[in-house]
């Protein structure tokens, strides 16, 4: 949650879903975050998917019906579900914990971050 709370002091917009831990959170962050009823519906018109935790259902996500949701194809995963190579075959840039970003042609340059910030 620190780092949703670090990314909403930057002005990010935040629309999250977790299985297991609503509640909690609705309760810790209250205000700044939407809530979705699902993953798919977080993901819907984002600007990227940031993964938190690893429970099985992000783990198991349509990855095709995924793409057409988000804005902008770009995955943070701080969990390492994902096989990058997986991930770029359905269109994403993906980056991961201790691996190299994995990057889609179709990304434009101005869209790739120039350095990750550190939360």
């Amino acid at each position: 949650m620190l780092l949703v709370q670090e990314l909403l002091r930057e002005g990010c917009r935040i629309c999250a879903y977790d299985p297991a831990a609503m509640e909690r959170a609705k309760e810790v962050l209250k205000s700044g975050v939407e809530f979705a009823s699902d993953a798919y519906e977080a993901a819907t018109g984002a600007d990227a998917l940031l993964i938190l935790t690893e429970w099985e259902e992000f783990a198991s996500l349509d990855l095709e019906r995924l793409r057409t949701l988000v804005k902008y194809p770009i995955v943070l995963d701080g969990r390492n579900l994902y096989d990058p190579a997986v991930m770029v075959e359905h269109g994403f840039s993906y980056y991961s914990v201790g691996r190299p970003a994995a990057l889609t042609e179709e990304l434009p340059a101005r869209m790739v971050p120039k350095k990750m910030k550190r939360a």
